[in-house]
């Protein structure tokens, strides 16, 4: 018996192209906006939120059956706190430079739309199987978008990806530098990286003409 159903499948598949939290639902942009300058920054995050909110999804989904529907967005609150002070106490041990950039935004992972929106519209109504799935699945769309917008703009913004020089040395004007290339400045502004995945919904518009609405 196959480990995963066609339906299961789709739950993990789908937020990766035909429903991206941040190019299709529109959800998430903040980040991309604020901490896509590196892609180290975006790796990280990107991680963070996977673990917050696959293991947030489950926790909802066992406890659905007993949260008071007054108070669930108060719990879901409470659950997602929790799990985001866990991951800054692991960067903090682990990689405390990168969390101090990442320090705020971290913080803000508590009120990112994707994950109450994922707590709130699966996980109180689906096992936690499935919601695990779902909550995988949808880190993983965003995820991957704040990797794409944080490789482009820092190799073009700065030449490097993670922190290593790719186009040569802007300095000593070895590599790319050598024929006149210069860093586009404007990539690493946050404007930038509105541009950047707008490009990529462009671009996911045109290879699916039934995302576009009418």
């Amino acid at each position: 018996m196959a480990l995963l159903s066609k339906k299961d499948t789709k739950l993990i598949t789908d937020p990766l192209a035909d429903n991206n939290p941040i190019t299709i639902q529109v959800l998430g942009i903040c980040s991309a906006l604020a901490i896509t300058a590196q892609l180290k920054a975006s790796i990280v995050m990107a991680v963070s939120v996977l673990a917050v909110l696959g293991i947030g999804n489950v926790v909802i989904s066992l406890m659905r059956n007993i949260i008071p529907s007054k108070i669930r967005i108060i719990v879901q609150l409470v659950v997602v706190a929790a799990l985001v002070i866990i991951v800054d106490q692991v960067l903090k041990a682990y990689s405390y430079e990168l969390s101090k950039t990442l320090s705020v935004f971290v913080g803000l992972i508590i009120t990112n739309c994707i994950i109450m929106g994922r707590f709130e519209a699966f996980a109180l109504a689906n096992g936690p199987w499935r919601s695990f799935l779902d909550g995988i699945g949808n880190a993983a769309g965003y995820g991957a978008i704040l990797i794409i917008v944080g490789f482009f703009r820092e190799l073009l913004g700065s030449g490097t990806l993670l922190g290593f020089k790719v186009l040569g040395d802007p300095i000593e004007k070895t590599g790319l530098y050598a024929i006149g290339y210069e860093n586009n400045g404007f990539m690493l502004l946050s404007p930038m990286a509105l541009i950047v995945v707008g490009i990529i919904i462009w671009v996911q518009r045109s290879r699916n003409n039934a995302l576009i609405e009418d």
